[in-house]
């Protein structure tokens, strides 16, 4: 019988912060086997925890549209920007909040390398229990930073186009969607108000943006979307999209909500790349 560990704690206030309903949490638990006195008596705490705890453990703050402050951003202002040891084109950008798609960022062969690499590593994507697996429906494989000569090229190039430094980018993870997969909307940064964001704080701190980069041409379905913006981009074989959640003054954009769609048809693999505003000491200790 499952037991109220971290894994599950986290769970439960992340969708306590979201404002998720009390009855359906308890239902989805029900349903992972856990006893009603035992699953009931947890989210009482936790809405309990939320409404009395400081809303900002990190000191960062998700600001409403209108009142994000928009600086500088990192990546550069050219068409075509040299990226390590490639020119990469830029096919979009979106001032507010920032997105920038790009084209080229890999070739049809590193591609094909990544995929095969990962396919035997792949796992059920899960985010510590298994009934949240239900927002994110994928399998996924990390590499270790740096772990030889093809991955560290790739890290290099991929810092160099997102003009942040190496040492502040988390692993690199490869997920797989097949037919219905998706990752319903959700932000990139860790939640202010969700305890568990201090433990991963520790290493790196809060995450600034991420780079997804589209390792297959999907023939259905499967585009990153935007739904407070109306934005909905298709992947593309080797294209990449950036987007920025976190400013100089340690605000974050609440305008990054986004989700993965369905794939309806073939499967959908990427490669996902976050950075954080500090170097993770993870990759210091290797």
């Amino acid at each position: 019988m499952p037991d109220i560990n971290s894994a599950v704690e986290e769970w439960l206030t992340n969708h306590a912060s979201r404002g998720c309903n009390p009855q359906s949490m308890f239902d989805a638990m029900l349903k992972a086997g856990f006893e009603p006195d035992m699953a009931g008596r947890a989210i009482g705490e936790t809405f309990r925890g939320i409404r009395s705890k400081d809303p900002f453990p990190m000191g960062v703050e998700a600001i409403r549209p209108g009142e994000y402050q928009y600086d500088a951003c990192p990546v550069s202002a050219d068409n075509v920007i040299r990226a390590f040891d490639r020119d990469i084109t830029v096919s979009m950008r979106c001032e507010r909040p920032q997105i920038i798609a790009f084209d080229n960022v890999l070739s049809l062969d590193e591609c094909a390398e990544v995929i095969e690499r990962a396919r035997p590593r792949l796992k059920r994507s899960a985010t510590g229990v298994g009934i949240y697996n239900r927002i994110r429906t994928s399998d996924v494989a990390a590499f270790a930073p740096c772990e030889d000569a093809f991955i560290q090229r790739l890290e290099q190039r991929f810092a160099s186009l997102m003009n942040w430094p190496i040492e502040n980018g988390q692993a690199l993870q490869v997920q797989r969607y097949k037919v219905t997969g998706e990752y319903k909307q959700h932000h990139d940064y860790y939640s202010p108000q969700q305890p568990g964001v201090m433990v991963r704080g520790r290493d790196g701190g809060q995450r600034v943006a991420t780079l997804i980069v589209y390792l297959n041409d999907v023939p259905q379905g499967g585009a990153t979307e935007f739904p407070l913006l109306g934005l909905s981009v298709a992947a593309k074989q080797g294209g990449a999209l950036y987007f920025r959640y976190m400013n100089g003054q340690r605000q974050l954009d609440v305008l990054t909500l986004h989700a993965g769609a369905p794939v309806l048809g073939g499967e959908k693999w990427i490669i996902t790349k976050w950075v954080t505003e500090r170097p993770l000491e993870s990759r210091a200790r290797r």
